[in-house]
């Protein structure tokens, strides 16, 4: 019985990756990619970095406006591929496509290790045809990767808390590292995870050991890149310089032109500020709604798409894939709710995560991309919450009646004879 069970739980786990696998390259040559905006800026930024060694982004002399996760990774396969002869995108999308299946591969063994067998399966099977996973293939931008290292972390953050290894909280912290690289406002993350630690084992001792090898292994990989801005913009950079999307994100609705307050001659920064100021105190309640659901409401709302492609790619029948997004997003809070009314478990990392990046994004201009690495975290936790639901109901309701079905049949059966 056992064997086959395992036999049948393997061949659910290749057919889902197999599904995952087709949709995801089907999608690669199926349609018409869209470059948006910032990919042409990063496509111009690694030619430049590769021909005349200046790593600046819309420049041409050297900033730190980006981390170099995506770019290094861009100019790794420009090389590979002979850029100058080939179109290095197609090979990028291509490559992030086998990244794609790795992440699913790490969100499977997060929701295993979390919740069991059920629960991951039934994780991976909505992560392997939620639209906005594959679509994302197809951009040249810094979601899949992002989700990958932010999947790993988890992964190896779990891990550190359950076995309490150094080595393990140095690589939590190599891959965080690598994350903020890649997206640098998950840098917040890791004091965040620690105060929780703390307050859930209680032992100021091993929370210090660990965090403190979480920060030895982030700050390992973010060593090159901090010195490189100390030599060459002679100032401390842990992250990047880029202020425009904290600036952008002070226009309630995104009205640009409301006249709020003189741009003439000042910087994004002192604008931001006077709108800030001005804003909270002359129209208080048009920026604490903006700052709070008005944000959030635009975040998750609606699929991210990546670059956009023509004609579109429904991997699920239309409307099925804007259902399955709206399902997931309004059912999130009662399994945030859920999950925190016994908080001193492993599944409130995945909480507190959802819960601090959210917040951290409301101080940023809102866009549909910054609830991509959110999804498979909120796939996660809805899953666990919806199947432990169901098993409450089928125990409270439909397992006493069949119950008490069996014993009226038992004993009619009794007394007949």
């Amino acid at each position: 019985m056992l064997t086959h069970k395992r036999i049948l739980l393997i061949t659910m786990i290749v057919l889902i990756f197999a599904l995952a696998a087709f949709v995801r390259l089907d999608f690669l040559v199926s349609v018409n990619h869209k470059v948006s905006h910032d990919t042409v800026n990063y496509d111009i930024m690694v030619r430049q970095l590769l021909e005349d060694g200046i790593y600046a982004y819309k420049d041409t002399e050297p900033n730190a406006q980006v981390t170099p996760g995506y770019p290094l990774f861009m100019a790794a396969v420009y090389k590979m591929v002979d850029y100058q002869h080939n179109d290095p995108f197609p090979y990028i999308r291509y490559i992030q496509v086998g990244i794609s299946l790795v992440t699913l591969g790490l969100i499977y063994s997060i929701a295993r290790k979390l919740a069991g067998q059920t629960v991951s399966i039934i994780v991976l099977l909505i992560s392997a045809v939620y639209p906005p996973f594959i679509w994302s293939n197809g951009a040249v931008l810094t979601e899949v990767l992002a989700c990958f290292f932010l999947m790993l972390y988890i992964r190896l953050q779990l891990q550190a808390f359950e076995k309490k290894t150094r080595t393990l909280a140095l690589l939590s912290g190599a891959a965080m590292g690598l994350l903020v690289l890649t997206r640098p406002e998950f840098l917040i993350l890791i004091p965040a995870v620690y105060v929780f630690y703390y307050f859930w084992k209680k032992n100021f001792k091993l929370t210090l050991k660990l965090l403190l090898f979480t920060c030895i292994g982030t700050g390992v990989v973010l060593s090159p890149w901090v010195i490189r801005n100390m030599v060459t913009l002679n100032e401390v950079v842990i992250a990047s310089t880029q202020v425009n999307p904290f600036a952008a994100g002070t226009y309630p609705d995104k009205n640009y032109d409301d006249g709020l307050v003189d741009r003439h001659g000042k910087t994004q920064m002192e604008v931001a500020k006077e709108r800030l100021k001005i804003g909270f105190t002359e129209h208080t309640w048009t920026f604490v709604k903006w700052y709070t659901v008005g944000k959030i409401k635009y975040i998750y709302s609606n699929m991210y798409f990546g670059s956009g492609h023509t004609p579109t790619y429904s991997v699920l029948p239309s409307p099925l894939g804007s259902m399955l997004h709206l399902a997931l997003v309004y059912f999130c809070p009662v399994a945030l709710i859920a999950a925190v009314r016994k908080w001193r478990k492993p599944l409130t990392l995945l909480t507190l995560i959802v819960v601090v990046m959210t917040v951290t994004r409301l101080a940023f201009v809102p866009e549909y991309r910054y609830n991509y690495t959110s999804m498979p975290l909120i796939i996660m936790l809805d899953t666990v919450v919806g199947v432990a639901i169901i098993r409450w109901f089928w125990n409270k309701y439909v397992r006493p009646s069949h119950s008490q079905k069996g014993a009226v049949i038992y004993d009619e059966s009794t007394n007949h004879s």
